[in-house]
């Protein structure tokens, strides 16, 4: 297929999320998953060459386009988009079900200290956990992890490209170092 490469970059530059060379088979039965991913490599590196105004990322498992991270504020300022605000609570539980996922609403509470009921089903009404299943003990409880949006959103390819506690409190360290 003597297109290909153009016709996966016009299906990245229409699907609103990280699009995976699985789902461009879907689409192209005839294409090999391997061509596939070898054309979406080769718009990295066009991209990458070009240096334009956006790039293609590898991001949740798939790629997508995206700004470049130095024009972000004014691409902010541009759209002046309504940003979801978390509450604490709802951050903090965020940040247990990414660090500890597979998780259960009682492994979230118990490290809380306190009923994270309304959290979680926040967090899942913004698509930023899902529901993995159902851990196979008495009350077949449910079992949270972070969904693709939140990798996404924080721009990681996967949930091991989160940074480690340790990291975390060097950054915090060094913030507080540098006032």
């Amino acid at each position: 297929m003597n297109d290909l490469k153009q016709i996966v970059e016009s299906l990245l530059f229409v699907s609103e999320s990280p699009l995976d060379p699985a789902r461009v088979k879907k689409v192209l039965p005839e294409a090999d998953v391997r061509e596939i991913k070898d054309a979406m490599e080769s718009l990295v590196r066009d991209y990458e060459i070009r240096d334009g105004g956006f790039m293609l990322c590898r991001v949740a498992g798939g790629y997508q386009f995206r700004t470049r991270p130095e024009h972000g504020k004014l691409v902010s300022k541009f759209l002046q988009p309504n940003p979801v605000r978390l509450s604490r609570a709802a951050m903090e539980t965020l940040a247990i079900v990414a660090y500890h996922q597979p998780v259960l609403r009682s492994e979230v509470e118990q490290i809380r200290g306190v009923n994270s009921g309304n959290s979680l089903r926040l967090l899942l009404e913004y698509d930023l956990i899902r529901i993995l299943g159902r851990r196979e003990i008495p009350g077949r409880p449910i079992v949270y992890g972070t969904s693709k949006k939140f990798l996404e959103i924080l721009g990681l390819k996967d949930i091991k490209d989160l940074p480690s506690p340790e990291e975390i409190e060097k950054r915090a360290a060094l913030k507080n170092f540098s006032r």
